[in-house]
C-alpha cells in the first residue's frame, strides 16, 4: 500500500487525553514499517496500570493524546517489509516490552526490566485501536483452540506467573494473597496450579464471595486475619505473602503473615513510597521481592494454563463492551465490583 493510499485508511482509537479523560477518535492508519506487522486488535482488557494512567500518575511517561492498552489479542492484518515467519490471519498477542539491549540490566540478562524500557501501551502507542502496528519481535503466537476473547487474559496471567516464579513457590507451601481483584485471583489460581495452598484476603464482600466460589479460602482483613493464618500454619506463618492490593495498611501489615525466612512479593503498583515494618523483616529474616513485569517463558506458561482450564476465565471476564464505550468501562472499574472488562476493539460503535 502506498503512503498516499494509506492516508485514505482510517482507524478508531481510544486515547488518554489527560485530566482523567478517555476520548474516542478516528485517525489515519499507516501501513506497517520495516520489521512491523499490523494487527487487527480483537480484544483489549483494562487493568490497574491503565487506571493509574487515567489518574495522571504516569503523565511524565505518556505522550498525549496517548493510545493505551496492552492486555490484548488479535489477528495479523498485514505483514511489513523484512518480516518472516508471520502471515496475515495468524492469531497473536503481544509481549509489550521493548528493551535497548545495551544497558547494564540488559547486559546482565534482565532485558525485561531494561533501565530504558519501553513499555508498549504506556511509553509508546498501545492496543486500544482497531489497527495497531507493532514490531514483529514482540509477537507471541496463540493456539487456535484459545479464543481471541479468552486470549486477552494471556498478558495478566503472565504477570501472575512471573509473580509466582519470583516467589520461588514450591508445591505444598502456603501462600497468602492480599487483594482479591483480577491479578489477585490470577496469582491465587497460578499458585494453586503450582501446587500451593492459598488463602485470599479481601475487604470487599462481593469480591470475597466471588473468590470463594472459585474454591479459595478467603479472609476479611477486618477480622483477625493474622491469627487465622497462624492457626492455619501451626503457628509458623505463611511461606509466601503476595501484596496485590496497593493499600498502605496492607503493605505495612504484610510482614505479619510471613513465617521465619518467609518471602514477601510486592506486586501492586504504588504511586508513592509506603511505610513497611522493617523490625519484623529483621526479626524474622524475611525476604522482600519486587515483581514488575514478565519474561517470555511467563507468556508461554500463561497460555498453557489458559488452554488447560486452570484459570477461571468465566469468573474473571465481567463484561465486554464496544470500543466506543471505553470511557464507561473505565468508570465501571473505578466504581468497583467488576473484575475484568474487555473492549471489543473491532466493534467500534461508530455510526450507531
Amino acid at each position: 500500500m502506498s503512503e498516499s493510499n494509506a492516508t485514505l485508511t482510517r482507524k478508531v482509537a481510544a486515547r488518554y487525553a489527560g485530566d482523567g479523560r478517555i476520548e474516542i477518535a478516528q485517525v489515519v492508519a499507516r501501513p506497517p514499517a520495516e520489521g512491523e506487522v499490523q494487527i487487527a486488535v480483537a480484544f483489549n482488557g483494562i487493568c490497574g496500570t491503565d487506571l493509574h494512567i487515567l489518574h495522571g500518575h504516569m503523565d511524565a511517561r505518556v505522550t498525549m493524546p496517548a493510545v493505551i492498552g496492552h492486555e490484548m489479542s488479535g489477528t495479523i492484518a498485514e505483514v511489513g517489509p523484512g518480516v518472516d515467519g508471520w502471515s496475515a490471519g495468524d492469531h497473536v498477542t503481544v509481549m509489550p516490552l521493548a528493551w535497548d539491549g545495551t544497558c547494564p540490566a540488559c547486559r546482565a540478562g534482565n532485558e525485561h526490566i531494561c533501565q530504558n524500557l519501553d513499555f508498549v501501551g504506556i511509553d509508546s502507542p498501545g492496543a486500544l485501536q482497531s489497527r495497531w502496528n507493532v514490531a514483529a519481535d514482540l509477537l507471541v503466537p496463540l493456539p487456535e483452540r484459545l479464543s481471541l476473547r479468552d486470549a486477552a487474559l494471556v498478558e495478566p496471567t503472565a504477570v501472575a506467573v512471573h509473580d509466582v516464579r519470583r516467589a520461588e513457590l514450591e508445591p505444598g507451601e502456603r501462600a497468602v494473597v492480599i487483594g482479591g481483584g483480577p491479578i489477585g485471583v490470577l496469582i491465587a489460581s497460578v499458585a494453586r496450579a503450582f501446587g500451593a495452598e492459598v488463602v485470599v484476603i479481601e475487604l470487599d464482600d462481593h469480591r470475597r464471595a466471588a473468590v470463594e466460589a472459585l474454591g479459595f479460602e478467603t479472609l476479611d482483613p477486618r477480622a483477625d486475619a493474622v491469627g487465622w493464618v497462624e492457626e492455619w500454619t501451626g503457628g509458623a506463618g505463611a511461606d509466601v505473602v503476595f501484596e496485590v492490593s496497593g493499600a498502605a495498611a496492607a503493605v505495612f501489615g504484610a510482614v505479619d503473615f510471613a513465617r521465619v525466612r518467609g518471602r514477601i512479593v510486592v506486586v501492586a503498583i504504588h504511586p508513592e513510597p509506603r511505610p513497611i515494618n522493617l523490625q519484623r523483616v529483621f526479626w524474622r529474616e524475611l525476604t522482600i521481592v519486587g515483581a514488575r513485569v514478565y519474561q517470555r517463558s511467563d507468556f508461554d506458561r500463561a497460555i498453557e494454563l489458559l488452554t488447560g482450564g486452570e484459570i477461571p476465565i468465566g469468573a474473571l471476564i465481567t463484561d465486554v463492551v464496544p470500543l466506543s464505550e471505553t470511557p464507561k468501562a473505565f468508570a465501571a472499574l473505578e466504581a468497583g465490583g467488576a473484575m475484568k472488562i474487555l473492549v471489543d476493539v473491532q466493534d467500534t460503535g461508530i455510526g450507531r
